[in-house]
């Protein structure tokens, strides 16, 4: 079910080795290794997708000009012994095999879907081997044992059991993610006196930092302790988050998707949901509990980071271009700090750990919106919890997981800055007047059929039934937006869902909005370019040449480069296609990623003309300026023309790159909806060449010159 694609790591006299299921391209100089990622296909491998990996290979031959970039997480491992490569190989090899024919052998769908508690074992020892990432003999052991810890599972699954499933105390199980098809790993906490026949809480615990955490040490870890947050009364959770970036795209769909794989196996009451984490735990749980808020009982952040600006010490000199600055906007927790009035946070951090800097800055945002953080201290503690802080913690969060959450607040508050983040409970904004600018609703039940709301920046808005057991909105309802009464549909009955539209400052019911065939930016289709790595994509590799040499060297070194730093920070091998072979169904399930120019990628040669640029041979236009386009490509993000409702991406991985991974508070968007990139600079740690222009489009997804 593998084909497998060069990842670039070093790019002197490559020579291309077998197509083996865990081969490597290795150069004249051992020093140069070329590793092979691991890519998932839809089927068997086809002749086509064995060309891409060729073509791959040859073009990193070919990358003479630009240099290595330096791989910064995870690090590189120590040298293994031939021997202990032997033993791991013939390990992974051969319960690869068991796995292989498992998947005939089972028949039950139920079956088939425990095999990801199997997969997730054998995938650490997997990509630690092909990856180098082995960083001490005791990694070595774990992986054996992990793998034989996965043959087990195998073995009683073949015999119609699943003895796991019911495990208490400390378990790891694996699910399969929608993203990019890749098995992905979670730990439990289960007490030993819970009554798993009952609905219970979850609490969901975000880790820290660890360079060398990849699978292989978040297993074993997950195998012997049980963490800091672990009651009596209630599961544990401690989800991967697609290992070290701070829980942010593909990793924050991680700690949701893991959610709902124990919503599915195990009985969880979902008013009784938790979110606590520490370091770079406690800076996601800042933007999960406040992106997310409606999911949580409690949200309990410690330490971390919850901005960028101030807490990497940026003075004006310091500053990036302000498209990046804008798109802070997009994790700092400040803007969203409204959204987080509706669900109690219990903030904490050590009395002497700099990291208190984060819950101050969060004290100051609640304080100028009139309210007061709680905030836990740990007197004269560093970065760690003081056992009798984390005891009050404890009860609080034990007290708030007894409460739940309120489904049908008569009371809240909205605040974001994009539409990727725009609902709370019976409250959606569906379009903004701008983005990435301050943008708000409050919402409140006065009497028992009156609804006020008031709004900033808000062109559009979704309103669902705010009252508990009734499932439509009853036709005496009155509805006050800004102060102004707006009538609702005048419908033959009632109905579940009311839609508003700001027009010419005035609020209008618009059943139809969205219907009029017309681009706008929405819930989901919003940009930058790295919204695409929240959901399902597709990479569609040209089938052609591209119309100049130097593009046709970038395409391939960069789309090299995607390959494998999607598989080495986001722990997943992405799903691939050549254009050729895209179908139907794929335009219509995924985000597709294109990579070439309009002569190489037929794909992006059938999108062109409905894309905001002219691209040719001669020339690359774009907002309004000409370029060479022997010299420059655009990256951008587009409704895809081929089916509007998913992404079309141009020439772009995730944005941030190597450069940033040194700290998890920069991994974020370095670039906007769209760019042209110059060629004459070469791909380096920081942006994949000069960056000439870049931009957002507007709010019709028209170019915003």
């Amino acid at each position: 079910d593998f084909v497998e694609a060069v990842a670039i790591e070093r790019t002197s006299g490559v020579s291309q080795g077998g197509l083996s299921s865990w081969g490597r391209v290795v150069s004249p100089d051992a020093r140069s290794e070329m590793r092979l990622a691991m890519i998932p296909t839809a089927r068997p491998v086809a002749p086509s997708l064995v060309a891409i990996v060729c073509s791959i290979a040859n073009a990193a031959a070919l990358a003479a000009e630009p240099k290595p970039i330096p791989r910064v997480i995870p690090p590189a491992g120590i040298e293994l012994s031939a021997e202990e490569r032997q033993e791991l190989q013939s390990a992974i090899d051969e319960l690869a095999s068991k796995l292989k024919g498992a998947k005939v052998k089972l028949k039950e769908d139920n079956q088939k879907a425990l095999l990801a508690d199997v997969e997730v074992l054998l995938k650490g020892p997997s990509y630690a081997l092909t990856n180098g990432e082995f960083y001490s003999p005791g990694d070595v052991k774990s992986a054996l044992e992990q793998i034989k810890l996965g043959a087990e599972r195998l073995d009683r699954l073949l015999a119609g059991k699943a003895p796991w499933t019911t495990a208490k105390k400390l378990v790891v199980r694996g699910y399969r993610s929608r993203i990019d098809d890749s098995v992905q790993p979670y730990g439990l906490v289960i007490p030993e006196g819970l009554d798993l026949a009952k609905p219970c809480p979850l609490y969901v615990w975000l880790h820290g930092r660890g360079d060398k955490m990849t699978e292989v040490a978040f297993v074993a870890q997950r195998l012997r302790s049980p963490g800091d947050i672990a009651p009596d009364d209630a599961i544990v959770l401690h989800p991967f988050g697609r290992y070290c970036n701070a829980f942010k795209f593909a990793g924050k769909t991680d700690v949701l998707e893991a959610v709902a794989a124990v919503q599915s196996q195990y009985k969880i009451d979902p008013d009784r949901i938790v979110l606590a984490g520490f370091s770079m735990g406690g800076a996601a749980a800042w933007h999960l509990g406040a992106h997310y808020a409606e999911h949580w009982a409690a949200v309990s952040p410690g330490a971390g980071f919850a901005e960028t600006r101030r807490y990497q010490h940026l003075t004006p000199e310091r500053y990036p271009p302000v498209y990046e600055q804008t798109l802070w906007g997009l994790y700092d927790a400040p803007d969203y700090v409204r959204t987080l009035f509706n669900v109690p946070v219990i903030a904490y951090s050590g009395e002497n750990d700099k990291q208190i800097q984060a819950a101050r800055v969060m004290e100051e945002a609640y304080q100028a919106e009139g309210r007061e953080l709680p905030h836990l201290i740990g007197p004269g503690m560093g970065h760690k919890y003081h056992p009798d802080t984390l005891a009050e913690l404890r009860k609080r969060l034990q007290q708030c997981a007894a409460e739940g959450r309120d489904r049908y607040p008569a009371e809240l508050s909205l605040q974001t800055r994009t539409l990727r983040y725009s609902r709370y409970a019976w409250v959606e904004i569906a379009r903004l007047g701008q983005h990435w600018l301050d943008s708000r609703v409050d919402a409140k039940l006065d009497g028992s059929r009156q609804l006020k709301l008031t709004t900033k920046n808000v062109a559009a808005l979704r309103l669902s039934v705010p009252w508990k057991n009734i499932e439509r909105f009853p036709a005496e309802t009155k509805i006050e937006i800004d102060g102004h009464a707006v009538q609702p549909p005048d419908l033959p009955k009632p109905i579940a869902e009311l839609v508003f539209q700001r027009l010419d400052g005035k609020w209008r019911s618009a059943p139809g909005l969205g219907k009029d065939g017309m681009l706008h930016k929405r819930p989901g289709l919003q940009g930058p370019i790295d919204d695409v790595f929240f959901e399902p994509f597709l990479v569609a590799t040209p089938s052609g040449k591209a119309a100049h040499p130097r593009v046709e060297q970038w395409v391939q070194g960069e789309l090299a480069h995607f390959v494998d730093r999607w598989r080495r920070l986001f722990r997943g091998d992405v799903r691939i296609k050549r254009d050729d072979e895209v179908t139907d169904d794929d335009l219509k399930n995924y985000h597709v990623i294109v990579w070439g120019d309009p002569a190489s990628n037929s794909l992006l040669g059938k999108a062109a003309a409905r894309l905001p640029l002219a691209w040719d041979k001669t020339s690359l236009k774009m907002a309004g300026k000409n370029y060479d386009s022997a010299g420059h490509v655009p990256a951008m993000i587009y409704p895809n023309p081929l089916n509007p409702e998913r992404y079309l991406v141009v020439n772009s991985g995730p944005t941030f790159r190597e450069a940033h991974d040194a700290t998890n508070s920069q991994q974020t968007p370095k670039l906007p909806d769209w760019a042209v990139i110059d060629l004459s600079e070469p791909p380096g740690n920081r942006q994949p060449g000069r960056i000439a222009a870049a931009g957002f489009f507007d709010e019709s997804w028209r170019l915003d010159r």
